[in-house]
């Protein structure tokens, strides 16, 4: 049989496609029959794959993954154009947010959607609603339609990145799982890159809805990518037999779904109302908001503990050391990543009266060091088969940049350091979320890889969107206080508000006031530089309790763990080596 029609089976693309993708060669034996309905245990299906197949249906992941981190950026540069354009620059801002707060929300229904309705339907779904909401963005006619277009492309964009996670782990090993995923993040931060410049491009010289007609017909590809070619079948169920589609769909939690949406996005809503909008902690809006998702939260639990037959998000999991280490560290780590890329720049905005090109210029070594660090560690998870120490190395250089930016100061460090302080953050940062995201795999069943994998983009996304939050109340905070200190006098108070609010108004003052404002700002970050490196000190002490499981297989490395621990004790207990007492305890 030729490479161009031999089926791959899942453990297969370790040998053909990890070091030489050119040559694959598979095995007589390997061209045995293969069952389709499931594994001997029940847990995860069989999958068949033609090289052909494998490539095409990476590149319709691939693609709509770098579509999908293209779309959170491109926006940014569209900002102003847009709100120009409806006369409504006062809520421009909810074109982001309401983007960020439908991932949030929808994010973790994924995981168990990959295992109700499979991986094919689940993938097809996210891009589907994704391109739903991008066709509406490209077509909105006011500035609120066109915030209700975002919130829907989030909703499907909250999948994408977790469904193509889920693929990989199926058709590829564990032990070379993290190369793949670091290739995945390298392909996340190049959409993530591009996107600012590329909208820009476009709005100068097509318009701004152009930024999002130009994404329709590669979603649209993508999509019959994945149609075609993703043929991963769909988990058997809890009682072993084959059901309908709908069938399936009365499986899915919908209280849980509901009750979970709700808790999140009620509660991440009420943040951004009280930092973006500056409203007290007395409002209506905000108290209300926060009151309806601690009854959400209470609600949700009691569903997910007691009523659903197969939780959205098992809380069980969350009682297991590893996967509950790994949503802590992510979590913690998503809100010090989103922390730095948006401060750092706001640092040499506002303290070094730079340019926002010369700022962005910044955070240029850290896009570089993302990638280095996602795809060193995958090539290191791959070839040594563990991960304990490279997770514990890579907080460690988390730490090491935070507190290279808590120490900046304008008059005491060289100038090369405010090039390479983030050097360390975006190496060990990617290196981190590469390898935590391996340890959730091997410490879960196999039949719940896919809802592990949702929690990990769960923490993930509400860690982004709750350390931009936080940083700018603190940044505020600290920058009223620091500002009232130093400008006083009639007018005073006018004067803090245009400089709280816009940091080109500092060039206009007169030197003196230049100069408080300045010491103000710099005040008011080193603070916020400083919680961030007390987080990055948590995530270590957090880390250290990770456990190590083999990676070996397609996962299930807590359950391999406990057969061997088990088959070592029966033969020592054979021996007669402490196996009695075993036995009577």
């Amino acid at each position: 049989m030729s490479s161009e029609t031999t089926p791959l089976r899942t453990g297969d693309v370790d040998q053909s496609y990890g070091s030489t993708p050119t040559a694959v060669s598979v095995s007589s034996q390997e061209e045995e029959e293969i069952v389709k309905d499931g594994v001997e245990d029940g847990s995860l299906p069989r999958v068949q794959l033609t090289p052909k197949e494998f490539w095409l249906m990476l590149l319709g992941l691939f693609m709509t993954v770098f579509l999908g981190a293209l779309d959170t950026t491109i926006v940014a540069t569209l900002v102003s154009d847009i709100g120009s354009y409806f006369n409504a620059s006062h809520i421009t801002s909810w074109l982001g947010g309401a983007y960020l707060l439908s991932v949030c929300c929808f994010t973790p229904l994924y995981g168990r959607l990959c295992n109700i309705i499979g991986r094919r339907a689940s993938s097809l779904l996210a891009v589907g609603v994704f391109t739903i909401g991008t066709i509406g963005c490209a077509f909105a006619p006011t500035m609120n339609t066109l915030i209700l277009a975002r919130a829907i492309a989030g909703m499907g964009g909250g999948g994408i990145m977790t469904v193509s996670s889920v693929v990989l782990s199926d058709v590829v090993p564990l032990r070379s799982r993290g190369l793949w995923q670091g290739c995945l993040n390298v392909l996340f931060g190049a959409g993530s890159g591009i996107g600012g410049p590329l909208g820009g491009y476009l709005s100068d010289t097509l318009g701004w809805r152009s930024a999002f007609i130009i994404q329709i017909p590669f979603l649209l590809f993508a999509m019959v990518l994945v149609s075609s070619y993703l043929h991963i079948p769909i988990p058997p169920s809890p009682d072993g037999k084959v059901h309908s589609m709908r069938s399936r769909l009365a499986r899915i939690d919908y209280a849980g779904s509901v009750t979970l949406v709700f808790f999140i996005g009620s509660f991440l809503l009420g943040i951004s109302l009280k930092t973006s909008s500056e409203l007290l902690w007395s409002d209506p809006r905000v108290w209300g908001l926060f009151v309806t998702s601690g009854v959400s939260g209470l609600a949700f639990l009691w569903v997910e503990a007691f009523f659903a037959a197969e939780p959205v998000l098992p809380l069980t999991l969350l009682r297991e050391r590893g996967p509950l280490v790994v949503a802590i560290n992510n979590f913690l780590l998503a809100m010090i990543a989103f922390i730095t890329l948006y401060t750092v720049p706001l640092y040499f905005v506002a303290v070094q009266h730079a340019t926002s090109s010369v700022a962005g210029s910044h955070l240029i070594p850290n896009s570089i060091a993302l990638s280095i660090g996602s795809l060193s560690t995958g090539w290191y998870l791959r070839y040594s088969g563990r991960y304990y120490k490279a997770t514990n190395f890579s907080v460690f250089l988390v730490l090491v940049s935070c507190v290279i930016l808590a120490t900046w100061n304008e008059e005491t460090t060289p100038r090369w350091l405010f090039w390479i302080g983030v050097v360390p953050f975006g190496f060990g940062s990617s290196a981190a979320i590469t390898s935590t995201l391996i340890a959730m795999i091997a410490s879960v069943p196999r039949d719940q890889m896919a809802v592990a994998t949702g929690i990990s983009y769960t923490f993930r996304t509400s860690g982004q969107v709750l350390g931009v939050s936080l940083s700018g109340a603190l940044t505020q905070a600290v920058l009223q206080s620091e500002l009232s200190k130093r400008i006083t006098g009639e007018g005073s108070q006018a004067v803090i508000e245009k400089i709280r609010h816009s940091t080109s108004y500092i060039s206009t003052l007169p030197p003196l006031l230049q100069q408080q404002a300045t010491q103000s700002y710099a005040k008011s970050l080193k603070a916020v530089f400083m919680v961030q490196a007390g987080l990055a000190f948590l995530a270590i002490l957090v880390t250290l309790c990770l456990p190590e499981y083999p990676l070996d297989g397609n996962g299930g490395g807590a359950e391999q763990a406990k057969v061997a621990k088990k088959s070592k004790d029966v033969e020592r207990a054979a021996a007669g080596v402490g196996g009695g007492r075993r036995e009577e305890e």
